[in-house]
């Protein structure tokens, strides 16, 4: 498929800036609305319903890319997702200022997350490690990243319903529990879900042409770009949800739609591989692409220790260490290209 031009594609990608902004309020509000409603909890909430809505612009980016034979821009775009959303929770932390986010919105659900996220995140290393074993086109790990995502919501759900730990309880901690009484059918909330999740996922496609656009116009590396400006944008649904949900009180639904969308995303590398066709996509995709993703999980690891000692104000140190690594990411990458 002929590449879009260089202009047409940074309008393009400034226009879906804008759907994402106004769509991400409302949809962080009906999520929240259902999270009270179906008496699922806000983390569980935050896991499924927005994990899986505020992914599909980065979902259907990282399949055009994978379609268009492009494997470094499809297989950074969602690791570049996962380290990017993490950032954004140290932003929300400067936004909340009564208490630190992580220790505010203490939850066993988003720390199991992170624990799976981690697991999930260690699939594609072995894969990188073995690229001749394949099933067809793709790697093995492209069938077990979808089983281990599966086991992870089935453990949720049973911590959820039965926890056997529970986290201390200080002034700033927040409950999930709803304050609001809602009126109206809960069949219009679902159907709201549902159109803003067609919306920002036909975005996702308007990311993905105006990125592989920007890369055929600038020369630019696609592993780079994809970890970085279309990951920026793609990514932009889970920053808006995150602060609507800060400024409504909903704490832990604001942090599980970071956790849950990261732990979504590594579904994303299935996809990826799936609609590569020229054999497995971590054969093609170049050391940078291990260099991202080893500092992803760095990232990952950060996020889940600040979740565990909860420090009780400011960014706390799992902020700062997130956007060091971040940074620090994107360097290595550049200079092994």
């Amino acid at each position: 498929m002929e590449q879009w031009p260089l202009w047409p594609s940074v309008i393009a990608l400034a226009v879906s800036v804008g759907i994402i902004v106004i769509a991400g309020t409302p949809l962080a509000r009906a999520a929240d609305e259902l999270a009270d409603r179906t008496g699922m909890g806000e983390a569980v909430a935050g896991a499924v319903f927005l994990g899986a809505m505020t992914s599909l612009p980065g979902i259907i980016t990282t399949a055009t890319g994978a379609l268009e034979g492009d494997a470094g821009f499809a297989l950074a775009n969602p690791v570049g997702g996962i380290a990017l959303q993490s950032v954004w929770l140290a932003i929300a932390d400067l936004l909340y200022r009564r208490a630190n986010l992580e220790h505010a919105a203490a939850s066993l659900e988003n720390l199991l997350q992170s624990v799976i996220l981690i697991a999930l995140l260690g699939l594609p290393v072995i894969a990188f490690a073995t690229p001749q074993l394949t099933v067809g086109w793709i790697h093995p790990v492209t069938v077990c990243i979808p089983i281990l995502y599966f086991f992870g919501l089935r453990l949720l759900r049973r911590m959820h319903s039965t926890p056997m730990w529970k986290p201390t309880r200080t002034r700033e901690t927040r409950s999930d529990e709803s304050q609001v009484e809602y009126s109206g059918s809960i069949a219009k909330v679902w159907l709201t879900v549902g159109l803003l999740g067609a919306l920002v996922a036909v975005t996702g496609w308007v990311i993905a042409r105006a990125g592989l656009g920007v890369i055929a116009a600038t020369g630019w590396s696609s592993s780079i770009t994809g970890f970085t400006v279309t990951t920026l944008i793609t990514s932009l649904p889970e920053l808006i949800v995150l602060i609507a949900a800060v400024r409504s009180g909903a704490l832990t639904l604001g942090v599980a739609n970071i956790i849950g969308g990261n732990v979504f995303d590594v579904l994303t590398l299935t996809v990826a591989d799936s609609f590569y066709l020229d054999g497995t996509i971590y054969t093609a995709a170049g050391d940078e692409s291990l260099v991202l993703l080893g500092g992803t999980l760095m990232i990952t690891a950060a996020l889940a220790a600040g979740l565990l000692v909860r420090d009780r104000k400011g960014i706390g140190f799992e902020g700062v260490s997130i956007a060091v690594l971040y940074l620090g990411t994107i360097g290595l990458a550049i200079v092994s290209l």
